[in-house]
């Protein structure tokens, strides 16, 4: 029942919830509404586009209860206060509860507020406001426009690439950076020149020999030109001609913001940026950090007078240096701080490991953006020689103040081959210097590197076509759609030629070194190239990254009350709608198809282009005696890219590669992949480890015996229709499609039926209806996930796949395993779609 002061404060989760509610007292109640209450209607679009685009709201069964209890507490409160999160997503939860639960403004109170901690709250109550129908008309514009370009594309998309795919606004134009950049990679031609290294003795004023290295001021274009230099090295003299040095400093960089935030938790912790932003939800719940969805640089005076202490405390004055930065993203949204601890005292926070490591690295930042500059002292040596204008040059750096650094320093997401500069040593103008070695290296260009994940959201930002709630939810759709796959390549053997002078003797070697590695890189797939080409062949408007910025800043327009949402929708729309028909009416279906050649024996044609379940070779057109012969590309192999000869090789799988048990072992491809078939069982191949072309009896063998043995350990017990089972995260028990927990202190292998049928009845499960079979990746997968068995955690490739997928919001569906709690936790999250 309600206090006696009738007080009900209505947020968007539960967590939040448990955290204000310390610091209002007895005299509020405070209950979660988990996300959305109501969303568009899937009937009809969800919009009535005649009436001024008027959305069609609908509640959804699932939230049906919630509502209902709602209704009911907000009966007998005398002030509904509503504390959703204070940006437009927020406020428009806060207008969908007041229209729902028809409340009336005289009993309602917006509150908003950066942090929740006692202050930030008691604060906010003190100033209450009404909702701000600006807000949520920005909102209702972004979510109405969404719904009509994937609404009337994606149909587009099934009649004329594949059945089931969808495109979404923003999403698209992400996928465009990616299959622009690769296109950049696929014709890049990498060239070779020569670096020629020295190392150098001296003799000091002391008459202690030091030794100094050096780089030639001159890069040589071939073998030649480096060899004719090294053989004027031989005999040369050399000395230093100069001696420059000259003081630097370094700046912290500002505090964070949500896309630095994924930047640098990316970067420096492997976090996937939804994994940032669900940890950092979870920290701000809790009450830890500031609003996690921000693009402001700001920081509140308290918050600078705390840093300042702290600094003072730990490392004395003189690294202390306030400073206040200001913002420049485009159009920085009402959150106007940017993340930073509630209370920056807190050195550490408590936690899951996740969490710590995230607050970690938002305090570091945070103190360091206070802190002083970092003094530098650059000195450069310019080396000449005799015999010839070239000479050697040496940079070093050494820090004579640490300042910030003492606590933090940014990182890059250039995988660069600069070393750090060091220390030079002690040497003076006119000093001769002597040889040790001498050495020329081949050097080759490299192309523009792929997308991380973090470099990804820094593009969007920079070219304004992202906002801090759209960057993770566009990226995790990208990768579930399969039109982009997250992965490492292991780079190819490449032959480096050296040459070598030492003691007046002149040597040619060459080594190989590895070159093109990548790690957690994204990598467009045929899907995602070909969809990404109808596109921006038949919408080129909607996919120009100018357009696109264009639209946000009308986003931020609306907002700011500065222009009218549907007028807004209405300038879009019409064009938009009239070249949905046009293409609709007179494009022709788009495959990719390409022409490689023609086949050695047969002289018939052979071509890639992607089919109903992926892409495919084919050889052959049809004709009425005779039907083309189709075969699948492998994993890592792209229409774009594939030869002739490559394609050829398709064609001798399914092929048999020795026996067992008196069966033959059948190797092919799949739409999910790579499989060993054996009495009509099918075992998939390992991942990077094995090649469908060259795998062997043996190891298929092997391959068949690992399944055979995760199979018999995967059922520890069973009786009647209930087992108890080894999964991933541990034994649970499975009956009628659901999964159980079985409680920390219970030993799986002495349950009896009885106590299997108790847990079963206190009834936490998590549904597994159409996740049946969860070895072999999901049925839901296999039926509605088109992504050809590419891409999406449900890829069915088996586990491996599965663990790819999901690192994503750990609200992926490889948690699932994790049983009830995770299944809750992802029903109140994933209604609020940021969340």
């Amino acid at each position: 029942m309600m206090g006696m002061s009738g007080n009900l404060v209505i947020v968007e989760s539960p967590a939040k919830a448990k955290t204000i509610e310390k610091f209002l007292g007895k005299d509020y109640k405070v209950v979660s509404s988990f996300g959305h209450i109501r969303d568009l209607a899937k009937k009809n679009i969800g919009i009535d586009i005649e009436n001024g685009f008027a959305p069609d709201y609908i509640i959804p069964d699932e939230k049906k209860k919630v509502v209902a209890a709602l209704k009911k507490e907000a009966k007998e409160a005398k002030i509904v206060w509503l504390a959703s999160d204070e940006d437009r997503e927020g406020e428009a939860i806060a207008w969908h509860l007041t229209e729902v639960l028809d409340l009336k403004p005289e009993n309602v109170r917006r509150i908003v507020f950066h942090e929740i901690t006692k202050e930030a709250i008691e604060k906010a109550i003190k100033n209450p406001r009404q909702v701000n129908l600006n807000l949520v008309n920005a909102q209702q514009a972004r979510r109405v426009l969404d719904r009509l370009v994937g609404f009337e594309i994606s149909p587009i998309l099934w009649k004329k690439v594949q059945p089931s795919l969808s495109a979404g606004r923003v999403q698209s134009v992400a996928v465009r950076l990616l299959v622009d950049r690769e296109r950049e990679i696929i014709s890049f031609n990498s060239e070779s020149s020569f670096r020629v290294t020295g190392e150098f003795t001296f003799t000091g004023e002391t008459g202690d020999e030091g030794l100094l290295k050096a780089e030639s001021t001159t890069r040589f274009a071939g073998e030649e030109q480096a060899l004719e230099f090294v053989k004027k090295c031989v005999d040369a003299k050399f000395t230093i001609e100069d001696v420059q040095v000259k003081p630097g400093t370094r700046s912290p960089a500002p505090p964070f913001t949500t896309s630095t935030l994924q930047q640098e938790a990316f970067r420096k912790l492997g976090f996937s940026v939804a994994q940032t932003m669900s940890v950092a939800q979870k920290l701000y719940e809790a009450g830890k950090i500031t609003y996690m969805r921000t693009d402001s640089t700001n920081l509140s005076q308290s918050a600078i007078a705390t840093a300042t202490r702290v600094i003072g405390s730990e490392f004395g004055d003189r690294y202390s240096r306030p400073r206040q930065y200001k913002t420049k993203s485009k159009g920085a949204q009402e959150a106007h701080e940017a993340i930073r601890p509630a209370y920056m005292e807190n050195r550490e926070t408590t936690g899951s490991n996740q969490e710590k490591r995230l607050y970690d690295l938002i305090w570091k930042r945070t103190l360091a953006s206070q802190m002083s500059n970092a003094e530098i002292e650059r000195t450069t040596i310019s080396i000449g020689m005799t015999g010839s204008p070239n000479g050697f040059a040496a940079h070093g750096e050494v820090v004579k103040f640490d300042g910030f650094l003492k606590v933090y320093r940014e990182s890059t997401d250039s995988n660069g081959d600069h070393a750090e500069e060091g220390v030079i040593p002690p040497v003076k103008k006119g000093m001769p210097l002597g040889y040790v070695t001498i050495t020329a290296t081949e050097r080759f260009t490299t192309p523009p590197p792929r997308y991380t994940e973090a470099s990804l959201v820094k593009k969007m930002e920079e070219l304004g076509i992202g906002r801090p709630s759209t960057y993770a939810p566009v990226i995790s759709t990208i990768l579930n759609r399969g039109y982009v796959e997250r992965g490492d390549r292991p780079g190819e053997k490449r032959k480096v030629r050296e040459i070598i002078l030492t003691g007046g003797n002149i040597n040619h070697a060459s080594r190989t070194e590895m070159a093109g590695r990548e790690k957690g890189k994204l990598f467009p797939q045929d899907i995602g190239m070909i969809v990404n080409d109808f596109l921006v062949q038949n919408f080129s408007g909607v996919l120009d990254y100018n357009f696109t910025a264009a639209i946000e800043r009308d986003f931020d327009l609306i907002a700011e009350g500065e222009r009218n949402w549907t007028a807004m929708l209405e300038q879009f729309y019409s064009p938009f709608h009239k070249k949905v028909t046009e293409t609709l009416e007179q494009s022709e279906r788009h495959t990719g198809e390409k022409l490689l050649g023609k086949h050695p024996e047969t002289g018939e044609p052979v071509y890639v282009k992607m089919g109903r379940y992926g892409p495919v070779a084919q050889i052959g057109d049809s004709s009425d005696d005779q039907k083309p012969r189709f075969a699948s590309l492998l994993n890592d192999q792209l229409i774009e890219t594939i030869t002739l000869k490559e394609a050829l090789e398709l064609f001798r799988l399914p092929r048999v590669t020795g026996s067992y048990e008196g069966a033959d072992l059948t190797v092919g491809i799949g739409k999910f992949g790579p499989y060993i078939r054996h009495n009509n069982k099918f075992y998939s191949l390992k991942k990077g480890v094995d090649d469908p072309m060259t795998i062997t009896e043996e190891r298929a063998i092997e391959l068949i015996e690992e399944k055979r043995e995760t199979e018999r350990n995967r059922i520890i017990r069973t009786f009647g229709d209930i087992q108890i089972l080894n999964g991933r995260y541990g034994p649970y028990i499975s009956y009628d499609k659901t999964n159980f927990r079985i409680p920390k202190n219970s030993d799986p292998e002495k349950l009896t039926e009885e106590e299997c049928r108790e847990i079963i009845a206190k009834g936490n499960g998590t549904g597994r209806k159409g996740r049946s079979g969860a070895g072999k990746g999901t049925a839901a997968a296999k039926k509605g996930s088109t992504t050809a068995g590419k891409g999406s955690a449900a890829a069915g490739k088996g586990t491996t796949a599965a663990k790819k997928g999901s690192t994503t919001a750990g609200k992926g569906s490889a948690t699932a395993g994790k049983g009830t709690t995770t299944a809750k936790k992802s029903s109140t999250a994933g209604n609020k779609s940021k969340k």
